[in-house]
Parts: C-alpha cells; structure tokens; sequence
C-alpha cells in the first residue's frame, strides 16, 4: 500500500481533504498547506508509488509497464483501507490527471477536485518536450531531463524555490521507476482528449499561476465548456502554485471546499493533531 499520512480532527463530521502530488514529487510539496487545512478539515496526504516514503512498494509491485488506472486504484486503495467513503481532492501537476481519473473510475468517492496547476492539453511546446524525452530518455541521465522540463515549465526567478523542490524531490525518485513513469506520457494525448469532451459536473476549482503559461490557456477553454467549473488566476506564481503563492493558493482553496461544506468554519482537536502513519 501507499505510504500516507493523516491528520484528524476531534469533530468527526469534519469532511475529508485529499492531497495528490506531481511526478517526480512527493507529499512534502503540500507542507505550506497542511497548517491552514487542518484548522478545518480532515487531511489525508499520500506518496504515489516510488516517490517519497512509498519508494519501497516498487518491488512489491509487478515489474511491468503501468498505467494512470493502476496508480489512481492505489489512492483508492488508501480511501478504503481508511474506510473514507466520500472526500474532496487537491491536486497539483500530474496530481490533477490523477483525480480527474479518480472522478471516472469512482465519482462516487469525489465530492469536488481542486486542481492546481492542472494538465488539461498538451500544447505543441509540451508536445516536443515529450517526444524529446522520449527519444533520449535512455542516453541521457533522468536528472537532466526532468531539471531541463522543470526549467522549461517554470522558467522564473520567482519560480525557483518550486522548481529546485520538484528537482530536489525527483533526485530521490529510482532511475527505473522514473522511466516507468515517463512512459506514462504516451498515453497523456488520448486521455486528456477525452476529459476535456466529457463533462463529469462535479464541482471544479482550477487554480492556476499567471505565469504558467503551458497550461493556463487550455484551462481558459475548457471552464467555458464544462458545467460547474471556475478558474480562479494567481498573480505572481508559475506552474506550482501552491508553492509560489501559498497564501493565495490556501485562501482560494479552502474558500471553495467552505462553499461545497457551508457547516465548516473552524474545528478544534484532539490535543493538537490525531496524526496517523502507515505504510
């Protein structure tokens, strides 16, 4: 299983709040949202397969090609294990494919998304950034390609102290289960292509950076088609949002999930946090 974190509070009608990372990320990255969250919702932080504190399920897994369903039926794994019928999800980056998979595979178990710095469409710069990869993704070593994406996708000064996270985080991730996921990016065109003409109608956050300028144009487009969708721009923040301006990020996100949950306001807990671990 995942290796996850929880944090409880005392009021056990508290909904739950999931947290989904990016590839080549970890949980760590949701670190300046955990305080904020905590004063108002359950909170469930969990490491996708071969990153993070779930490095070690690599070789429990079959050694084999996987998909975006194999990784998004670990999360719900998680979700039962901890018996959480129903949550709201927070994603950034990849994190976002992820739950909107999770809305097609169980949209039973979503009761709205938040998706930061989501991936709706591949525009042609990312396009040949893929297919790049591709081509040298076993001559050169994994850590130049992901530095160069990062640089790429958040090119700013500003967008720094994201970026040297994600490459910080990335070092940690097995050169083979990097490739693993990397392959993952041949199936990106068709399923997005599919999200962006199915309307799932269950309420949608996007949160996206002004300057993250890949995937904010698609975004645009695609509130304008599906109900129950709202995008809400971050000034001075790139592709990670959550990180570049987490006071921004924080404040819209938990204004949305307070909108969804009208009884929340704050909660009190159980001498401080009810923190469990598994693995």
């Amino acid at each position: 299983m995942l290796h996850y974190k929880t944090y409880e509070l005392s009021d056990t009608s508290a909904p739950w709040v999931v947290f989904v990372h990016g590839a080549g990320g970890s949980s760590s990255i949701w670190f300046l949202q955990i305080k904020e969250f905590i004063k108002h919702f359950n909170v469930l932080l969990v490491d996708l397969r071969g990153h993070g504190k779930s490095k070690h399920i690599v070789a429990h897994k079959d050694d084999r090609h996987y998909n975006f369903e194999d990784i998004t039926r670990d999360i719900i794994e998680v979700l039962d294990t901890l018996r959480i019928d129903k949550a709201h999800f927070v994603g950034i980056s990849l994190g976002t494919i992820l739950i909107r998979n999770m809305s097609e595979i169980a949209p039973e178990r979503v009761s709205s998304m938040i998706m930061g710095g989501a991936i709706i469409r591949l525009n042609v710069r990312a396009k040949v950034l893929v297919t790049l990869g591709n081509m040298f993704k076993r001559v050169v070593p994994y850590m130049w390609l992901y530095s160069f994406f990062a640089w790429i996708i958040m090119p700013r000064e500003r967008h720094k102290k994201s970026r040297l996270l994600f490459v910080n985080e990335a070092k940690k991730v097995a050169q083979k289960e990097f490739m693993r996921w990397f392959r993952l990016t041949y199936e990106l065109t068709p399923l997005l292509k599919y999200f962006e003409e199915k309307d799932t109608g269950i309420p949608t956050l996007y949160l996206m950076g002004e300057e993250d300028h890949m995937f904010l144009p698609a975004v645009r487009i695609i509130i304008t088609r599906h109900t129950n969708s709202w995008l809400e721009v971050i000034d001075n923040s790139g592709h990670v949002c959550n990180v570049d301006q987490p006071r921004e990020f924080n404040a819209r996100a938990i204004a949305f999930l307070k909108r969804m949950n009208p009884e929340v306001t704050g909660c009190s807990c159980e001498a401080g946090i009810a923190q469990l671990v598994a693995c």
